[in-house]
C-alpha cells in the first residue's frame, strides 16, 4: 500500500536552474517523449506516401479516414476545419494512456495535465464559437446562465472523469501486480492499459466534439 501511495504522488524529475529553480513533473518529461514519439513515427509513415497504398500507408489512411467521418458525423460537413486538433487531442490522450505498457507513468495520471487538456478544450471550444458567430454573439450566450455554468462544469467534468479513470485503473493494476505477480497482470493490462485507455481517450474527445458542434450549429429562425 506504501508502494502504491508513493506511486500516486506527482514527483519532480529535475529542476530547471532559473528563477528561483523551475520544477519540472514526471508527466511533463513524458509528454515530450510521447510528443517526440508521435513526431517520428508521422514521419517514419509519411515520407514515402504513394498514390496507390500499400502496407502500412493503408493502416494510416484507414486510422485517418475513420477518425475524419468520425469527426464530420459529429461537427457536419461545415466543421471540417477543426478536425486537426480533435484528432491530434484523441492521438495524444490515446498514447499518453498506453505508455503504461512500457513501464511509465501515464501523464494523464497527474491531475495537473488533465486539467490542462479540459482547460484547451474549453478553451478551443469557446474559439470555435467565436470563429463562427462572432464574438458579439458570444458575449451574449452568458446571459444564459446555463452557458455560464457551462463554462465551469464541463473542464471540470472532462478533467476529473479521464483523471478518475486513468488513475483508478493504475491503482487496480499495482493491487493486481502486488497480489498476483505472475499471469493475471498480463490480461488485466490488455483491459486496464490497452482498452480502457484508448476508450477513456475516445470519451474525452467525442463529448469535446460534441461541444464544439454545440457551439458552432447553425441557428435556425
Amino acid at each position: 500500500m506504501d508502494n502504491i501511495m508513493e506511486e500516486l504522488e506527482s514527483k519532480t524529475a529535475f529542476i530547471i536552474p532559473i528563477f528561483g529553480g523551475i520544477p519540472v513533473a514526471d508527466s511533463c518529461v513524458v509528454t515530450w517523449i510521447i510528443m517526440a514519439v508521435i513526431v517520428l513515427l508521422s514521419i517514419i509513415f509519411t515520407r514515402k506516401l504513394k498514390k496507390v497504398p500499400t502496407g502500412s500507408q493503408c493502416i494510416l489512411e484507414g486510422i485517418v479516414d475513420w477518425l475524419d467521418n468520425f469527426f464530420t458525423g459529429i461537427l457536419g460537413p461545415h466543421g471540417k476545419k477543426y478536425l486537426p486538433f480533435l484528432e491530434t487531442l484523441i492521438i495524444y490522450i490515446a498514447f499518453a494512456n498506453l505508455f503504461g505498457l512500457f513501464g511509465f507513468v501515464p501523464p494523464t495520471k497527474d491531475i495537473n495535465v488533465t486539467a490542462a487538456l479540459a482547460g484547451i478544450a474549453i478553451i478551443f471550444v469557446q474559439a470555435a464559437f467565436i470563429i463562427e458567430k462572432g464574438p458579439l454573439k458570444w458575449l451574449k450566450s452568458f446571459l444564459n446562465p446555463i452557458n455560464l455554468l457551462d463554462l465551469i462544469t464541463r473542464p471540470l467534468s472532462l478533467c476529473m472523469r479521464l483523471f478518475g479513470n486513468v488513475l483508478g485503473a493504475f491503482v487496480v493494476m499495482e493491487l493486481i501486480k502486488g497480489l498476483i505477480p505472475i499471469g493475471v497482470p498480463v490480461i488485466a493490462s490488455a483491459y486496464f492499459d490497452i482498452f480502457d485507455g484508448l476508450l477513456q481517450a475516445y470519451v474525452f474527445v467525442f463529448l469535446t466534439s460534441l461541444y464544439t458542434a454545440e457551439a458552432i450549429e447553425e441557428e435556425h429562425h
